[in-house]
């Protein structure tokens, strides 16, 4: 009885310690007012807004391939939840009826998504050891 007391408590104050941490990192959350899955979801422009929005063009294999792995691999995911994000939106305008704005966005998207395979295969060809150049070609087409 003297044991489970001790570790009873010792399990009850363990157990409490982690639920207040968690309940303080998901106030830190939604104190923010920061939702995870506003990132699915282009901010809304005012209606103010006559002007229609010019949307930038698809990476170039030749600006990619100036770029480091980390800079190409941080790409990669910046382009992949911007990709989403649009999925997302077409979807949802396509369930309610509504035209989706600015379409060409996507292949933009895709086309540069696409490049930067294309450079990191020629630079798993180029590698010298045949090992790392099939690794990093597996690597690749997991993407």
């Amino acid at each position: 009885m003297f044991l489970s007391r001790v570790f009873g408590r010792a399990l009850f104050a363990s157990a409490k310690s982690e639920s207040h941490a968690a309940y303080a990192t998901a106030a830190s959350v939604a104190g923010s007012g920061h939702n995870p899955l506003e990132e699915f979801f282009e901010a809304d422009r005012s209606v103010d807004d006559d002007k229609p929005v010019v949307y930038g063009r698809s990476w170039k294999a030749s600006e990619l391939r100036l770029k480091s792995w980390d800079d190409l691999h941080k790409l990669w995911y910046v382009l992949l939840k911007e990709k989403n994000m649009l999925m997302t939106q077409r979807q949802m305008l396509n369930a309610q009826n509504l035209r989706f704005p600015n379409p060409e966005r996507i292949p933009k998207v895709r086309k540069s998504m696409c490049r930067i395979k294309q450079v990191l295969t020629e630079r798993a060809i180029e590698d010298p050891d045949p090992r790392r150049s099939a690794e990093m070609k597996r690597m690749i087409n997991a993407l």
